[in-house]
């Protein structure tokens, strides 16, 4: 047991995305991954899935997981959760930055593109 000091976790950047993850393999998680992103205004994660179910928690802000056409939005006190599989993205919408913790059922996540490729991440590297 231990804990980890959320300054010192490297930050990685992608075009809008910014992601710590907070617990995983590293600190010997075997089964599951804690995230915490930050996404900028109007900017979103690719689309992608993952074979792991998943938990995402808005600490601030507004968002939206667009499934196909389907878009669903959800927001601070609200929970969005997403079954193993499901191709999607998370949006933001807004005007503001939005602050979002997950929770991925596999540690380390292993992404895919929507067809199925792996996509690689760099804080997998």
């Amino acid at each position: 047991m231990h804990v980890n000091q959320h300054a010192a976790i490297p930050t990685h950047h992608l075009p809008g995305l910014e992601h710590q993850t907070l617990a995983g393999r590293r600190d010997g998680l075997m089964s599951f991954e804690i995230w915490r992103q930050t996404i900028a205004p109007k900017s979103a994660t690719p689309v992608h899935c993952h074979d792991c179910d998943e938990v995402i928690v808005v600490l601030r802000g507004r968002a939206e997981c667009r499934v196909g056409d389907h878009v669903l939005p959800f927001k601070a006190e609200e929970s969005l959760v997403i079954p193993s599989g499901v191709v999607h993205q998370i949006l933001n919408p807004g005007d503001d930055d939005l602050y979002i913790m997950a929770t991925l059922a596999m540690a380390p996540v292993q992404v895919k593109t929507a067809d199925g490729a792996p996509m690689p991440l760099p804080w997998n590297a």
